[in-house]
């Protein structure tokens, strides 16, 4: 009604008049540019992926690009959104590893000093000018980094506009803070207190990166839209001191798992439907004791139900049933992974016959163990354990398995989550299980089916974390002496439990020491400087220990004892 009203006010001529009037004012502000945000418009992505990099990285060839951009781009085909994948394009300083303790410091320095934090700065810019940009402003972005590349954009954050950012996602960050991995044994290790940050880091005394921390780690603007992966014993993020794991993210499809929580936000932020569900490996378990004759041809519809949606999503189905230690009756296979199909599970499933029993608890423990152990399970589906009983659990079970070791091994495969189709008295009596592997209690009949449309639509990443209450004594370093002398030295003294020692200026690694002093030449003093010092034994790292020297600190005539190790900057490499 308000377009007709408009039209009746203005009137045939003068409103023709009108139109032809804003026609050629907008031809003459096209030709002279000063609409650009109606001209790009339509050139303009839904949503842009931008990648970082890690140290010595080739853009456009660099693997860890390619296997994110692969992950991510086979998820957004099956949409309509319009997108593109942009390789930051900094230095990405560095050269690959040949041998850790000499190299470390070429890894990340390219045997220069400071030029790694150069480039890591310079990424920074860049990224702050794509991200902040006053161009496609409907544009979203999802942003990622590996290693060095980590760094950009964990730096980058408190500066994004934030009403842009979808999804930020760092691997393998140096400077990761995990406050829940601090201390001898960290609230991590019990599964407490966990950022929300933490996607995938499964050491429980994770803490600091090894180049330190940016604390905090998500500013309060991009709570929820921040996600950090730390393979298992990668030496710049975990506790552990091992570089394989820095260099196995494509290889242990991390990128894959990052892809479906990237996958998840981006529909949720155009408001689309996601279709998306990862391989599922399903074990069905059925209590065949005397006591579910009367309910076990009802769970068995619901058991072929599961196990044929399961195979048409592309999962695997295994099939077991068990009773009671006291039968004596183990575990029975059915058929696995590799051998179920919807004929053999019909087949199988007509075999089981009720018998056995006559107590009110079954040996659910030690089958659930058994088959878990038993199984193929593959890395990065979800899994998951469907139990059909009308009876309880003993804890500890009759061959000694407890309620403990099996949640510790359900969790220890990734973890595996528990479904118990059970009678209602039971309902409480399982919940605890199912709580504590991330699984479900039904009772009612009703329910049944939604259960299973539950379980197939589900996606699962990786575990946040795995817990372990076992003690881990990593190695501690305290600073004796630091003394700057009139030479523009700086000579260090300290003591450390560790065996070696990491020696950091400026976030380029000089190498690694078993010495415990050493003196570093050559320092620019009209410059802050940061030194870390971080302990090693065997095959863990602890925390590392900073000495801050600012710009303008007065030097102190000291004369350096012989003994005293001399490390060179620019960077060497090696001490």
């Amino acid at each position: 009604m308000r377009g007709k009203i408009q039209i009746a006010k203005f009137g045939g001529r003068k409103y023709l008049i009108k139109v032809q009037y804003l026609i050629l004012s907008l031809i003459v502000a096209v030709s002279a540019g000063r609409i650009p945000q109606v001209v790009e418009a339509a050139s303009c992505p839904d949503v842009r992926i931008v990648f970082a990099r890690g140290s010595g990285g080739e853009i456009g060839a660099d693997q860890n690009y390619l296997a994110y951009k692969r992950a991510i781009e086979t998820k957004l085909a099956t949409t309509e959104l319009k997108y593109e994948f942009i390789d930051l394009d900094y230095p990405a300083v560095g050269v690959g590893i040949d041998n850790l303790d000499v190299t470390l410091g070429a890894y990340f320095g390219a045997g220069e000093a400071y030029e790694f934090g150069d480039s890591v700065k310079s990424g920074v810019k860049k990224l702050d000018k794509l991200v902040n940009s006053t161009s496609c402003l409907g544009t979203k972005y999802v942003i990622g980094g590996y290693s060095q590349g980590a760094m950009v954009v964990s730096k980058s954050l408190p500066d994004l506009v934030a009403n842009r950012i979808i999804y930020a996602a760092t691997f393998g960050d140096p400077k990761i803070y995990l406050p829940e991995g601090k201390g001898l044994t960290p609230p991590a290790c019990s599964g407490k207190n966990l950022s929300d940050y933490r996607m995938y880091v499964p050491d429980c005394h994770a803490y600091k990166g090894l180049l330190g921390a940016y604390m905090p780690y998500v500013p309060d603007a991009l709570v929820g839209k921040v996600g950090t992966w730390c393979n298992k014993n990668d030496i710049f993020c975990s506790s552990h001191y091992n570089i394989k794991d820095h260099i196995a993210y494509v290889s242990d499809d991390l990128y894959e798992d990052a892809a479906r929580v990237i996958y998840d936000k981006i529909t949720r932020a155009f408001g689309i439907e996601n279709r998306l569900t990862s391989p599922h490996d399903t074990a069905i378990v059925i209590d065949s004791s005397g006591s579910m004759a009367s309910l076990l041809d009802k769970y068995k519809a619901e058991a072929l139900r599961l196990a044929e949606e399961t195979l048409k999503s592309g999962g695997r189905v295994a099939l077991y049933d068990y009773r009671d230690l006291d039968d004596p009756y183990n575990p029975v296979e059915h058929c696995n992974f590799e051998s179920c199909t919807r004929e053999k599970i019909m087949q199988e499933l007509e075999i089981i016959t009720p018998d056995g029993g006559g107590d009110d608890e079954e040996s659910l423990l030690s089958a659930s163990f058994h088959v878990m152990q038993k199984l193929n399970w593959r890395r990065g589906a979800t899994k998951s354990l469907v139990v059909l009983t009308d009876a309880g659990f003993l804890s500890p079970d009759r061959d000694g398995i407890t309620y403990a070791e099996a949640v510790r091994l359900s969790k220890t495969i990734d973890p595996v989550n528990f479904y118990i189709i059970t009678e209602p008295g039971n309902e409480e009596l399982y919940q605890e299980l199912a709580h504590d592997t991330g699984g479900m209690v039904v009772t009612e009949p009703g329910e049944f089916s939604l259960l299973t449309d539950y379980i197939i639509k589900r996606y699962d990443s990786l575990p946040r974390v795995e817990e372990d209450a076992a003690d881990i004594q990593l190695p501690t370093l305290g600073i004796d002496e630091q003394i700057i002398n009139n030479e523009g030295e700086i000579k260090v003294a300290f003591h450390t439990t560790g065996d070696k020692t990491v020696v950091i200026l400026n976030d380029s690694i000089l190498g690694t020491t078993d010495q415990t002093s050493f003196k570093l030449a050559g320092i620019d003093l009209a410059s802050d400087n940061a030194l870390l010092l971080v302990p090693v034994s065997g095959d863990l790292r602890g925390e590392a220990t900073e000495i801050v020297f600012m710009r303008g600190t007065a030097p102190i005539s000291v004369s350096s004892p012989a003994e005293a190790a001399i490390i060179k900057a620019p960077n060497t490499g090696k001490l």
